[in-house]
């Protein structure tokens, strides 16, 4: 995406009513590009350059450089939105969101080089140890290959988190244009197909110390580019992984529910010729399933306020907390997957041909909910674990 695609959001003021408008009048093009993006592997250029316009992306921007440092009741809110057209779209959006507020807690010097350059970044970020990084005089040299490279396909920027070798290793995440990097083919997925998370791979890329940020810090909230005052960046980095990497399960679970209702009125039942919506058991899974889906849309609402709540405090977020926090969420994920497959399994055999958008939620989820971040029982044994005073088996 280039700068002339970007004029709108150098605007001052920008707030999360008028993105919110802006975004309104885009969803019908989200929602007729969403086959295009699972055909093309890949999320469709007029839809990103759609969203840029709207300022979507400058929600977790600070405020000194023109963003909106928005709330996660709004940016649940944003990420429906988006998600509820296209999984695969609402995916890559949540993450470019939440990846600038990855990029606030790098130190100020960072910060004004890219933020002072432009309103936002499109980047993908990951936090898996899969690089190695050597110290030079000015900085490092980083190598490795990283999967899952969420909006590597639109980047200007990527996020890879590379080892220090030593006696106490020491990962740090680095950020570096995306021209320096190479994108392996590699999506060739049963679902989440349109987000077009690629490998990305660098070989000895040189990257200035102000670059780079010790994971360490920026997992609670704690980043050398967070002060006392930046609530919205204190609360720590996990659980807002999950909070962003749920939404478009939720919103999936939301569009397939209205699809459903809307088959009821036209589906007649095979052997009898009754209408499908004059059945009760249908009428019950209706019901069943639309309150499930709003009690687990409050169940997300109540754990981003209380993640919403530690920015405020000087407390850091303990581990035990923490841990809670991504087992919730990741249990709210395997709900809405179960929802749509109990779902689409009373819809009929119509519903998995390749044009229906059913098929493609049902598929979008069961993928989704594979994210390491919703692995139930590893969260689960994390929480266990601190529960009995033990260290947790992987990082929360």
């Amino acid at each position: 995406m280039n700068m002339a695609q970007r004029t709108l959001n150098t605007e001052h003021g920008l707030d999360v009513a008028t993105v919110k408008a802006r975004l309104e009048k885009l969803l019908p093009d989200i929602e007729a590009a969403a086959e295009i993006a699972e055909a093309q592997r890949k999320p469709v250029d007029a839809v990103i350059a759609g969203l840029a316009q709207t300022g979507i992306f400058r929600a977790f921007v600070p405020k000194r450089y023109g963003g909106m440092e928005i709330g996660l009741n709004d940016f649940i809110d944003l990420g429906i939105a988006v998600g509820e057209r296209c999984t695969s779209t609402g995916w890559v959006t949540t993450f470019y969101m939440e990846h600038n507020w990855i990029l606030a807690q790098f130190g100020r010097t960072a910060q004004d080089a890219i933020f002072g350059k432009q309103p936002f970044v499109l980047a993908p970020a990951s936090i898996s140890p899969n690089g190695r990084a050597q110290r030079e005089e000015q900085g490092y040299s980083l190598t490795g290959r990283w999967a899952w490279g969420t909006g590597v396909m639109h980047a200007d920027w990527v996020m890879l988190n590379g080892v220090i070798a030593g006696e106490k290793p020491e990962p740090r995440l680095f950020i570096v244009p995306r021209e320096q990097i190479t994108i392996e083919d590699v999506w060739q997925t049963s679902g989440m197909r349109g987000t077009g998370s690629n490998d990305m791979l660098a070989d000895r890329v040189q990257v200035d110390e102000a670059f780079s940020e010790p994971l360490r810090g920026m997992s609670v909230g704690r980043g050398s580019g967070v002060e006392d005052t930046d609530t919205s960046y204190r609360y720590p980095m996990m659980p807002l992984l999950a909070i962003a990497a749920s939404i478009p399960a939720l919103a999936g679970a939301r569009r397939a529910l209205t699809l459903f209702e809307k088959r009821l009125e036209s589906r007649t039942l095979y052997g009898s010729g009754a209408k499908q919506i004059e059945q009760a058991p249908a009428h019950i899974r209706l019901g069943r399933i639309a309150g499930q889906i709003a009690a687990l849309e409050s169940q997300l609402r109540a754990i981003a306020q209380e993640l919403e709540a530690w920015g405020k405090r000087d407390e850091i977020c303990p581990p035990l907390i923490r841990s809670r926090l991504r087992l919730g969420v990741a249990e709210i994920v395997r709900a809405c997957r179960d929802a749509v497959m109990t779902l689409v399994e009373a819809s009929g055999a119509g519903a998995h041909m390749a044009n229906s958008p059913l098929q493609r939620i049902q598929r979008d989820l069961n993928m989704l909910s594979c994210h390491t971040v919703f692995d139930v029982d590893a969260a689960a044994e994390n929480h266990g674990r601190l529960l009995l005073g033990l260290e947790p088996a992987t990082p929360v």
